[in-house]
C-alpha cells in the first residue's frame, strides 16, 4: 500500500490544471526533436515519395505553422474560459466542494494539454525553416506532423464541446459523485481486509490495554491546523513495533484539528523523546481541505451538499435530493456488505499496537440521512424516499448494530414528519412507507436467526 503522502501528492497532481498539460507540453517538444531529426537525416527524395506528407516551400510552412499556433493559443483562451465558467457554475449550484471533482476530470486536463502541446510543437518547428538558398531547409516531416496534431486538435475540440456540455448535467454529477463513493468504499473497505471483532476478541482486547493507559501515555500533538487527510498506518504500525509502544489515535480522517490538540496517545511515556514525537506526528498528514484518500465522509457529504442545497427555499428541487438520496442508497447497500475491521491492530507476535477506531455503518448513515432529514422535513416526497431508501438497504445489512441504526433513522424520519407536513393523506403515505421500513428490518432480522441457527 503506498504511503498517505505519496497518496496525497498523487490527489493533489491529478485535481490539477498544469500537470497533464505540462506532461504533454514536454512530450510535443520532445516529439519536435525527434521529427526534425528524422528530416535532417533523411534524403528529400524519400519524404517526396510519401503522398501523405507535406512538401511545399518555407514561406508556405512558415504560414502553415503560424496559422496552427496562432489558432491553438484563442482555442486555448476559449476552452480554458470555459470551463472557468463550467467551474462557476458548479460551485454556485452544486456545492464548491465539487470543484475538485471537475479539476480532476481527466478529460479538461488532455484537451487543454492538446492545444498547448500542439502550439509549442509548431513553435519549435518554425524555427528550424530556414529560407536562404544556399542552406534552404524545410522540415517536412514535422510540418506534416504538425497539420496532423491540428486535424486532432479540432476533434478534441468537439470533444470539450459536448462534454462541458454534459459534464454540468446534476443527473451525471451525482453518479460521477457516487461511483466515487463506491470506489473509496473498495479501497477502504476490502472484502477481506479482516473480520469484526466477536466478542471474545474485543474482551481479550481490551485486556491487554494496559489499565494505566490514560496516567502513564503521552499525548502527540498536531504541530499545524487542519484537516486529517490520511493516516499513514503501515508506518505508525511499523514505529509501534520498532520501539514496543502500544498507541492510541484520537481522531479519524476527516476531522479537522488545531495545532497542539491530541492526535494520538503513546505508551508507555518514558520511551517517547521530542525526535519519536514528532516522527509519530508525521504519520497523519494534514492539508486546508478535506479528501477522499480515508474519508469515505467526504463523498457521503459531496451528496448531502447537492440534495441540502436542492431543498433550500430558493431553489426547491426536491428531484434533485431525491436523486442524491437514490445514489447514498446504492452505496450504503455496498457499505453494508462489508466487513468493518476491528479498531485493534497486532502485531505478527500477536501484540496490540495500535487502536483506530475504524467508521462504522452507524456513522455512515448517519452523515448521509441526517441533514436530508432535516431540511426535507416538510417535503412529502422527499420523506417517502428517504423510508423506501432504508426498507431498500435493510435486505443488505448483516450486523444487528446496523439494523438498529436503520431503525433510528426510520423513527426520526416518521418523528419529524409529525411536525413538517400538515395534510392527513401524506402522512398516511408516509406512515405507510414507515411500516414498510420496519418490516423490511424486522424480515432481515429474523433471516439472520434463521440462518445462524
Amino acid at each position: 500500500m503506498k504511503s498517505a503522502k505519496l497518496g496525497k501528492l498523487w490527489d493533489s497532481l491529478h485535481s490539477s490544471f498544469w500537470f497533464v498539460p505540462t506532461l504533454m507540453l514536454v512530450l510535443a517538444i520532445g516529439l519536435s526533436f525527434i521529427t526534425i531529426r528524422i528530416d535532417q537525416s533523411a534524403e528529400t527524395n524519400i519524404i517526396e515519395k510519401l503522398g501523405w506528407a507535406y512538401s511545399l516551400g518555407p514561406s508556405g510552412s512558415r504560414a502553415i505553422l503560424s496559422a496552427i499556433a496562432g489558432s491553438m493559443m484563442s482555442v486555448a483562451t476559449t476552452a480554458f474560459s470555459i470551463t472557468i465558467v463550467a467551474l462557476q457554475l458548479a460551485s454556485s449550484q452544486f456545492g464548491p466542494r465539487l470543484l475538485r471533482n471537475f479539476m480532476r476530470d481527466t478529460g479538461n486536463q488532455v484537451v487543454l494539454g492538446t492545444f498547448i502541446a500542439t502550439f509549442v510543437y509548431s513553435l519549435m518547428v518554425l524555427r528550424t525553416i530556414n529560407g536562404v538558398e544556399e542552406n534552404e531547409f524545410v522540415p517536412h516531416l514535422a510540418v506534416t506532423v504538425g497539420i496532423g496534431l491540428a486535424i486532432a486538435s479540432i476533434g478534441v475540440l468537439i470533444y470539450f464541446i459536448h462534454h462541458s456540455a454534459a459534464s454540468i448535467q446534476v443527473d451525471r454529477v451525482i453518479k460521477k459523485v457516487g461511483d466515487d463513493l463506491d470506489k473509496t468504499i473498495d479501497r477502504l473497505f476490502p472484502d477481506r481486509i479482516g473480520r469484526s471483532a466477536s466478542k471474545q476478541l474485543e474482551e481479550e482486547s481490551l485486556a491487554a490495554i494496559p489499565t494505566d493507559f490514560d496516567r502513564l501515555s503521552r499525548a502527540i500533538a498536531a504541530r499545524e491546523s487542519g484537516y486529517i487527510q490520511a493516516i499513514d498506518d503501515n508506518r505508525l504500525m511499523q514505529i509501534a513495533i520498532d520501539r514496543n509502544l502500544l498507541l492510541r489515535v484520537e481522531q479519524r480522517p476527516g476531522r479537522f484539528v488545531v495545532k497542539g490538540s491530541q492526535l494520538m496517545r503513546v505508551f508507555p511515556e518514558e520511551k517517547i523523546d521530542r525526535k519519536l514525537a514528532a516522527k509519530i506526528a508525521d504519520t497523519v498528514v494534514l492539508g486546508i481541505g478535506r479528501t477522499e484518500q480515508q474519508d469515505l465522509e467526504f463523498s457521503i457529504d459531496q451528496l448531502v451538499e447537492i440534495a441540502a442545497r436542492a431543498l433550500s427555499p430558493g431553489i426547491n428541487d426536491p428531484f434533485t435530493a431525491i436523486r442524491c438520496i437514490d445514489q447514498l442508497s446504492v452505496a450504503l447497500c455496498h457499505f453494508a456488505q462489508r466487513e468493518i475491521p476491528s479498531p485493534y491492530r497486532y502485531d505478527d507476535r500477536h501484540r496490540l499496537r495500535v487502536i483506530a477506531e475504524p467508521l462504522e455503518f452507524a456513522d455512515a448513515i448517519d452523515a448521509a440521512f441526517n441533514q436530508i432529514r432535516q431540511y426535507g422535513q416538510s417535503s412529502v416526497a422527499v420523506t417517502m424516499r428517504l423510508l423506501e431508501a432504508i426498507a431498500t438497504i435493510a435486505p443488505f445489512t448483516h450486523r444487528e448494530l446496523d439494523r438498529t441504526a436503520l431503525q433510528r433513522h426510520a423513527d426520526a424520519v416518521e418523528r419529524g414528519s409529525q411536525n413538517g407536513i400538515e395534510e392527513e393523506l401524506d402522512l398516511q403515505d408516509v406512515r405507510e412507507r414507515y411500516l414498510a421500513a420496519l418490516k423490511a428490518i424486522d424480515s432481515n432480522r429474523l433471516l439472520d436467526r434463521d440462518e445462524r441457527s
